[in-house]
């Protein structure tokens, strides 16, 4: 059976992956700089590129040796080639060529999206309830809200995509505007369920032309006019206080320091972004001829607002969803979305190039 490395350099988490026969995973393995990031309130692309080029070395070496390999037993080599930061995918990209290079076995780019998508089909081929294609995609992540009509042949039809803000980094601007943090997607989910969802009566922006495009920044903004209404500097002061003190709060703590306004705000928030998730994903499953399934992939299907509301019953239509630990940037997917390519011989030449804005088709 065929055995691939996958590595993945997209934005701000190294990682590395060898994938053997398409769905037995062998090593999966990954450096998030998260810590490195969180003082600055998001991914800085140069700190991103160095912290790359520091640990793409031992973070492929462990993945080798989880998986009990050398280079030389390996059949392919797989790199994310775009789309996201450009220095950061140099990095991968480049390791890769030179393992390719090295040891002559063949080079495989993979669009970042795409990973997101066979994440899914992976393990939901391991629960024996595979995805049954043609689907429609969601992938919902910090630096992507995109929908596609994925087909068995591997082609992708793009159906709707964010006009302005990706609905993760919609999650994370309101959190560090209310002194959450960075990253803060993660604790406006843990709090969310302590507020009202329907308290501050949130409405979005309707969208000329596609109207399965998708725009966040107007409601990032209707957070901004709610909070500066309420001159809550004091508030929010307190909590920026409390994370000087300690990086990662408990939700006790921060439910200690955020008064039930606040967190009917953030409830309200959130059950805005899944619900216009959740009636894009509707129409797309309506208006689309043909769809069998629906897969929820990126870093937001963590979301436990969101995995409530997108499921079978509510989409008339099979839902999957990956595990949290393939949500968010991983190699497994990278190698995974490798295994259609090498069978079909679609491989990369050495000069092949990082392409930011890499669209998928």
């Amino acid at each position: 059976m065929a055995r691939i490395l996958g590595i993945e350099s997209s934005c701000d988490e190294t990682a590395a992956s060898v994938i053997e026969g398409e769905t037995n995973v062998l090593s999966s393995v990954v450096a998030s700089q998260l810590s490195v990031h969180a003082k600055y309130g998001g991914v800085v692309p140069e700190l991103a590129s160095r912290e790359h080029l520091r640990a793409i070395v031992p973070v492929v070496r462990e993945a080798l040796e989880k998986a009990n390999l050398t280079v030389r037993d390996l059949d392919a080599v797989a790199a994310t080639s775009g789309p996201g930061l450009a220095g950061a995918l140099l990095v991968g990209l480049t390791y890769a060529k030179a393992i390719s290079f090295a040891t002559g076995i063949p080079l495989i780019t993979v669009n970042h999206i795409e990973g997101h998508i066979h994440a899914v089909i992976l393990e939901s081929a391991l629960r024996g309830d595979p995805v049954e294609l043609p689907a429609l995609a969601l992938i919902v992540s910090g630096g992507h809200t995109h929908m596609f009509e994925a087909h068995a042949v591997g082609g992708y039809r793009l159906l709707g995509r964010t006009r302005d803000d990706a609905a993760g980094e919609a999650f994370d601007k309101v959190a560090k505007l209310l002194g959450f943090g960075y990253p803060g997607g993660p604790v406006v989910d843990r709090l969310a369920p302590f507020g009202n969802p329907r308290a501050v009566p949130f409405t979005l922006a309707k969208m000329k032309g596609n109207t399965l495009d998708f725009s966040f920044s107007g409601l990032k903004t209707a957070v901004l006019r709610w909070v500066e209404s309420r001159e809550m500097g004091a508030e929010i002061g307190v909590r920026k206080e409390l994370l000087q003190r300690t990086p990662v709060p408990t939700d006790t703590e921060w439910l200690a320091v955020t008064p039930p306004a606040t967190l009917d705000l953030l409830a309200s928030f959130q059950a805005t972004v899944v619900d216009e998730l959740l009636r894009h994903a509707l129409s797309a499953a309506d208006r689309t001829e043909g769809i069998r399934s629906v897969i929820v992939s990126g870093g937001v299907a963590c979301n436990s607002g969101l995995r409530l509301a997108v499921n079978s019953r509510t989409v008339g239509l099979p839902v999957h969803f990956p595990s949290r630990a393939l949500s968010t940037d991983n190699a497994v997917m990278i190698a995974a979305a490798a295994f259609p390519k090498f069978r079909r011989g679609e491989f990369a030449s050495l000069d092949a190039a990082a392409e930011p804005n890499l669209a998928l088709q």
